[in-house]
């Protein structure tokens, strides 16, 4: 392996909201970066307006979640609309999520308004990173880094970057300079998307939910609550012609009814596609969000997908960089991310169809159980083959939480630290892999003496650790074994949580092999965890060499 010696920044090309996400997360990471924006402002178009709980829980990790929330609504409720009779069909209950996340809710906020707001947190944090008005022409790649070619007022600017991220959005200008191909379809139908001034809270009293669909074989229409507007999203066929002002608020009140001082505030029209690009790496450059995957913006899947991305891609950059891992750890991003975009998307997108146009009876959605709809619909169902056989999924067809499996995403449980401190799951993988020990805390399990920057031990246990047993300080206390119970596997077990909260491994817990954990990190990231940098800590009882685990590759039944 070789260290970046030279210090160059990551280079991210486009400062659109997955930019600015992805530059967040590699500062979180202390990576050095810098942010290319062809523009000499971010977006004021009227696009995405609702995050969803996954993204949320992104923002968490890259330390902005509670800033987004202040400028956003949140809710407990999307509603599924019969338009002809006006009633609800199948309503999505975000309670149902109360245990498996810190966010029970989706939230409404305009891109427009997103992108300032993660723009202010970069640059408080990051001072002079993102650089406006530059447009990319070109770029080399050379053995140890790469050279972006940027057209700016001052003139031509050459940068020297460790990597090149293309987050420059689904006209992408990386990605054709590379000569990537994308597959897929673009559909025959356009969206227009219309924000208006109107109270429907008072003077125009309707009880709708922030986040409904209408849905209906001829004419579907999803109604978003903003925190400034209504927003209206609804097809158009590509033979018609644009609507007038007076046109679309008719089309409006077909709707909503009529409604007294409407204002129109903005309105775009787009197409609709499902394209995803054949290749998301060629050495040092890789795509990410609409230059990798262009989704339908229904079921808020467009950039909240991207943001999966956005998560995927800095801790792994972090630990190629910082010398931890080999650079082929970065071929896991595409073998991961890709069949997510090519089969999850592809499935809510189509789910999406179906239902907004009553094509089924039941209009369910993709899963038949409530948990189900609630987990698929705020993207926290999302599954990662990590074979590399081309699997993964964003459903999630269960009416209860199903086993828990490698590559699911671990539930952000309530847990209790050693001074009482309530705390989520997601925390322990702040910035490292975080091994979980769940067994009982009372017979001393043995742990490796210390924790490495780059893996933390935990013991979880209904059990809260005796003072005599040296585990205090890494024993977690789990109320009557709940997250336990959440796993779905008998006896004690090991998870081994990975930065971006995915599981990598659950295996059997050997309590006399306290080298498990460091076996199963090497097997994902391809080399050891790196030395401890403090004093070891207390272990319960001596370290032993133990052979490696095998991790479980399927769920029980």
């Amino acid at each position: 392996m070789t260290r970046n010696t030279q210090n160059l920044p990551v280079l991210v090309v486009g400062a659109g909201p997955i930019g600015l996400m992805t530059a967040l997360g590699l500062s979180t990471y202390e990576l050095p970066f810098a942010v290319f924006e062809e523009d000499d402002s971010f977006s004021s178009d009227t696009k995405a307006g609702t995050i969803l709980t996954r993204t949320l829980e992104i923002f968490r990790r890259y330390g902005v979640a509670d800033v987004v929330l202040a400028r956003s609504l949140r809710i407990d409720e999307i509603g599924s609309i019969d338009r002809e009779s006006n009633t609800a069909r199948h309503p999505i209950h975000t309670r149902l999520m109360r245990d498996e996340t810190r966010y029970p809710f989706v939230v409404n906020l305009p891109q427009h308004h997103l992108e300032p707001v993660l723009a202010q947190a970069l640059q408080a944090r990051a001072p002079g990173t993102v650089h406006t008005r530059h447009r990319l022409t070109g770029f080399t790649q050379h053995a140890d880094h790469v050279e972006a070619e940027f057209d700016t007022p001052d003139g031509p600017r050459k940068v020297k970057g460790s990597y090149l991220l293309a987050c420059d959005g689904g006209r992408s200008t990386v990605r054709d300079k590379l000569g990537i191909e994308v597959e897929g379809m673009t559909l025959d139908v356009r969206y227009m998307l219309v924000d208006l001034k109107v109270d429907l809270d008072v003077q125009n009293a309707r009880d709708y939910p922030y986040l409904a669909y209408f849905s209906d074989p001829q004419e579907w229409m999803i109604l978003v609550r903003q925190p400034h507007c209504w927003r209206f999203l609804f097809p158009l066929p590509l033979d018609q012609e644009e609507a007038s002002e007076a046109e679309l608020l008719a089309k409006v009140r077909r709707f909503i009814g009529e409604a007294k001082d409407v204002e129109m505030l903005g309105k775009v029209i787009y197409r609709v596609h499902h394209r995803v690009a054949d290749t998301w790496q060629l050495d040092r450059v890789l795509l990410m969000g609409d230059a990798a995957h262009l989704i339908t913006p229904m079921w808020a899947l467009g950039m909240n997908t991207g943001a999966l991305d956005a998560h995927a891609l800095p801790w792994r950059l972090a630990w190629v960089l910082r010398g931890w891992a080999p650079p082929a750890l970065l071929q896991q991003y595409e073998r991961e991310q890709r069949p997510i975009a090519v089969n999850g998307s592809g499935q809510l997108a189509e789910a999406a169809r179906i239902a907004m146009s009553q094509a089924n009876e039941a209009g369910d959605g993709p899963a038949a159980g409530d948990w189900g709809n609630a987990c698929t619909r705020m993207l926290l169902g999302v599954q990662l083959d990590l074979s590399g056989q081309g699997g993964g999924n964003m459903t999630r067809n269960d009416s209860a939480p199903p086993p828990l499996c490698a590559g699911d995403r671990m539930p952000d449980w309530e847990l209790h630290g050693a001074e009482g401190r309530a705390l989520r799951a997601h925390e322990l993988a702040d910035g490292c892999f975080a091994a979980l020990y769940f067994t009982d805390v009372r017979r001393r399990p043995r742990l490796p003496a210390a924790d490495s920057p780059a893996l933390r031990h935990y013991v979880v246990s209904r059990w809260d650790a005796p003072f005599d047993s040296g585990l205090r300080e890494r024993a977690l206390l789990d109320i009557g074994d709940a997250l336990r119970t959440r796993l779905g596997h008998d006896g004690d077990v090991l998870v081994l949580m990975r930065p971006d909260d995915h599981i990598a491994a659950i295996v059997p817990l050997d309590t006399a092999s306290p080298e498990q954990a460091a076996a199963l990190y090497e097997r994902a990231v391809g080399a050891p965890p790196p030395a401890a940098t403090h004093a070891p800590a207390s272990t319960g009882s001596d370290a032993t060499a133990a052979p490696r685990s095998q991790p479980l590759t399927g769920c029980p039944a």
